[in-house]
């Protein structure tokens, strides 16, 4: 994408959604832990070119997007075909799957759990080889868990994972059969300023993914997406907030798990722009040239065609009965979930 949404000349527009829409679905995300969290931007993509945006949340939805190459607005796609398994692969982890990687051979995959890493190869179905095990004999001794792994895009013998601590280890399968150990640690030095008890977990790697080029990658956490470059391990070279506005309402979101949500990232085909997910529906674009950033919504309402995306702003608000105001608040109970006062712009703080 040479021109950014929402603020260049590209603009999104509704195209399809695969997955239901139905309005319990939705209701359950401010209801029960566990039970609804559908309004979750769970998972987001571009593909290789830039003309397809994909999100996908946690009730099941994905909605796509399309750019039109003659024309700078995208238009409605056809529905495409359900895909079916080809092969089914044994089961070789003990924990939940939390990524699956191809290599660049396109002959190899990866696939990590909380514990381990494993190695396939595309036509055997029944063996894996473990290239990363981090289980301890004493599980108390467990002090963090995979959360992410990812191929190189280029370099057929390099993969990245991330883990809990905040911590990404870039490996080498040439060194070792196993690699337990890492050939470089990318991690960001704390600043003891802002130390809190909450440090550790925000700073939880949710998810990982290498630049197009090779040269970069991006980590996300809780409240920030992050690009680092392959060369430089001591800190990462950009960082984007994403919900800064949830900062100080840590301790609720603490309360209630919601500071355990997790969120993927991607780049864009040319590496220009970063996306990643958020609550209420929204997704997060920004333009590492420009430094701009858009908050885009997909929702039910967006849900017709050729709908424009309009950017929102986004404060963590809620409506006094009245409505002639706003006041901060985090709903603090242990069945809900941050909401956001959705405004076109800071205009629409005043009364009425």
């Amino acid at each position: 994408m040479s021109d950014f949404a929402g603020n260049g000349d590209i603009q999104w527009c509704f195209s399809q959604v695969k997955g239901t829409l139905d309005d319990d679905v939705s209701e359950a995300f401010f209801s029960r832990p566990g039970k609804g969290q559908a309004d979750i931007i769970s998972c987001v993509e571009f593909n290789h070119d830039g003309d397809l945006l994909a999100t996908g949340d946690k009730g099941g939805r994905v909605v796509i997007f399309q750019r039109d190459p003659s024309v700078p607005v995208l238009k409605p796609m056809e529905l495409m075909v359900e895909a079916s398994p080809r092969r089914i692969f044994a089961n070789a982890h003990t924990y939940h799957i939390n990524s699956i990687s191809i290599n660049s051979d396109q002959e190899t995959y990866l696939s990590a759990d909380d514990l381990r890493i494993n190695l396939w190869h595309m036509e055997v179905t029944d063996q894996s080889f473990n290239i990363v095990d981090i289980k301890p004999t004493n599980m108390e001794e467990l002090t963090e868990v995979i959360t992410a792994a990812e191929f190189h895009p280029h370099d057929c013998n390099v993969f990245v994972y991330s883990s809990s601590k905040g911590t990404i280890r870039l490996c080498d399968m040439r060194q070792a059969a196993l690699c337990d150990s890492h050939s470089k640690l990318f991690e960001e030095p704390e600043d003891p300023t802002n130390r809190s008890f909450f440090s550790e977990i925000i700073s939880s790697i949710s998810d990982v993914k290498f630049s197009n080029s090779g040269r970069y990658m991006i980590s996300r956490d809780y409240l920030s997406v992050k690009v680092w470059d392959l060369h430089m391990e001591t800190k990462p070279i950009e960082t984007y907030p994403v919900h800064e506005y949830l900062r100080p309402k840590l301790c609720s979101l603490y309360e209630n798990d919601c500071i355990f949500d997790k969120f993927e990232c991607c780049w864009s085909g040319n590496d220009s722009a970063i996306m990643t997910g958020s609550y209420n529906n929204f997704f997060r674009m920004f333009d590492r040239t420009s430094k701009r950033d858009v908050t885009l919504e997909a929702s039910r309402e967006t849900a017709k065609p050729r709908y424009l995306l309009k950017p929102r702003k986004v404060w963590l608000l809620s409506w006094v009965a009245s409505k002639t105001m706003v006041v901060p608040n985090v709903r603090t109970s242990d069945n809900q979930k941050p909401r956001a006062v959705v405004l076109e712009s800071p205009n629409e703080m005043s009364s009425g």
